[in-house]
């Protein structure tokens, strides 16, 4: 029997995808192995978002050399989209996979395994299709929840992202099939998906009008099925949170009120160079329609600092208004230059120690923000979907998240992994964790 070994970069698509591709590979004979052991077969689902990815994704593939010289190894992914010509002269790799053509890649490997004089490469003009690329699920490894991916691409281009580049315009994924692998899912004892995608908001609107839906219509649909008891959206585009999209969501009682809500910056004025397509003020409106409708619902987001142009005062804008607006958790991020994108070319690129200084400010107030909002749920009942068991402080507990996505303890006597168990949070055991207690 050949194994094979895996390895994700990025995404949680991109995690969703390697899962797919490694169950398209034990269908055909193969025994999955770790990426630490030697193996017949490396595959690295590569990221390209920034630079350091894409370094990241050659250090993978010339590790995966490295461990086994006769191994075949194969690139799959972003990365693969953004610079093929690069890879195919990369003599570290065998196979090159792009983005749409995974779905290919047993057929791809059985042909390569019979005459390795095949062509190399495995691409798709990604930008002109029109397909979505249909793979499957049916179990995630050592998870309670499930990700699923049910859309692909994005046609925002703002002005510091390959990715529309790499993965191509909006495709969605039919609702029934979408269904159907739910069903599925929550028939392996799943209690919670995790709808994602590259352009979640963006759900629906290349389907022909006879075939109208959205992604509240998927939700819905979603919804009905047994034995799911939670659903979580990934990022979103602020301007899908209108009235009437946030009051649906609001009567859906499996529905969990944690948003995150892309931001990148505080600052109109960045925001436009960026080619974000809100305000602050637009951003600002739609979490107050959140917190209208949903009861200290989890807000979070992403922030880019030291933008092309980004003056001090600028900063202190994105600042302020993080400040003012409040979030539980923030991702942030210093810009880094990626080929192929405007900023990449903008003028005024900020110097590194800059970045730093400023990532580093965020970070405290991120920590500080965070720790705020977990202490709004002291004293409250809370039901937590029990993950896995954790010592903390000598002690063992089962861990697991409320509906908002806050971290919660409870005592191993309280219940077993993918059960749902419901108490009072007392205290805070970590910084990140509160104590539960029947």
């Amino acid at each position: 029997m050949q194994t094979a070994a895996l390895h994700s970069l990025g995404c949680k698509v991109n995690s969703y995808e390697t899962e797919a591709m490694q169950q398209l590979l034990e269908a055909a004979g193969y025994q999955i192995v770790p990426f630490t052991e030697p193996a017949d077969v490396y595959l690295i689902n590569t990221c390209s978002v920034t630079n350091m990815a894409d370094r990241k994704s050659r250090q993978m593939i010339h590790r995966a050399r490295k461990q086994n010289p006769d191994a075949v190894v194969v690139a799959a992914g972003c990365y693969v989209q953004a610079d093929p010509e690069k890879l195919k002269q990369d003599l570290a790799v065998d196979l090159i996979i792009g983005n749409n053509k995974k779905q290919d890649l047993v057929t791809i490997l059985e042909e390569y395994l019979k005459d390795r004089n095949i062509p190399k490469a495995h691409l798709i003009e990604i930008g002109g299709t029109k397909e979505y690329e249909e793979l499957k699920i049916n179990r995630i490894a050592d998870h309670t929840r499930a990700f699923l991916k049910v859309q692909d691409g994005c046609n925002q281009f703002c002005s510091y992202c390959i990715i529309p580049y790499t993965r191509g315009r909006v495709r969605s994924r039919k609702p029934e099939d979408v269904a159907a692998e739910v069903e599925t899912l929550a028939k392996a004892g799943y209690k919670e998906v995790v709808l994602t995608g590259i352009h979640l908001s963006s759900y629906g609107v290349d389907f022909p009008e006879e075939e109208q839906t959205d992604l509240l219509g998927l939700i819905r649909q979603v919804h009905e099925i047994e034995g799911i008891q939670r659903i979580r959206l990934g990022s979103l585009e602020p301007r899908i949170i209108t009235e009437e999209f946030t009051g649906a969501l609001a009567r859906l009682d499996k529905f969990c009120p944690h948003f995150h809500l892309s931001l990148q910056s505080g600052c109109d004025e960045t925001l436009t160079r960026m080619n974000r397509h809100y305000t602050t003020a637009d951003y600002e409106a739609r979490c107050q329609i959140l917190r209208r409708y949903f009861k200290n619902p989890a807000i979070t987001t992403d922030v880019i600092v030291g933008f092309p142009g980004e003056t001090e005062s600028e900063f202190e804008k994105t600042r302020a208004f993080l400040k003012k607006t409040g979030f539980y958790e923030m991702h942030i991020f210093k810009y880094s230059r990626r080929a192929g994108t405007r900023a990449d070319k903008m003028p005024d690129q900020i110097p590194e120690p800059v970045k730093t200084v400023r990532s580093d400010a965020l970070l405290a107030l991120e920590k500080e923000m965070s720790l705020q909002y977990r202490r709004s749920f002291l004293g409250q009942e809370k039901t937590l979907l029990l993950e896995e068991e954790v010592e903390i402080n000598g002690k063992n507990y089962l861990v697991g998240h409320t509906k908002e996505y806050v971290k919660g303890a409870a005592p191993v006597e309280a219940g077993k992994k993918n059960q749902m168990v419901e108490g009072k949070f007392t205290q805070i055991l970590t910084e990140e964790i509160l104590l539960l207690q029947s």
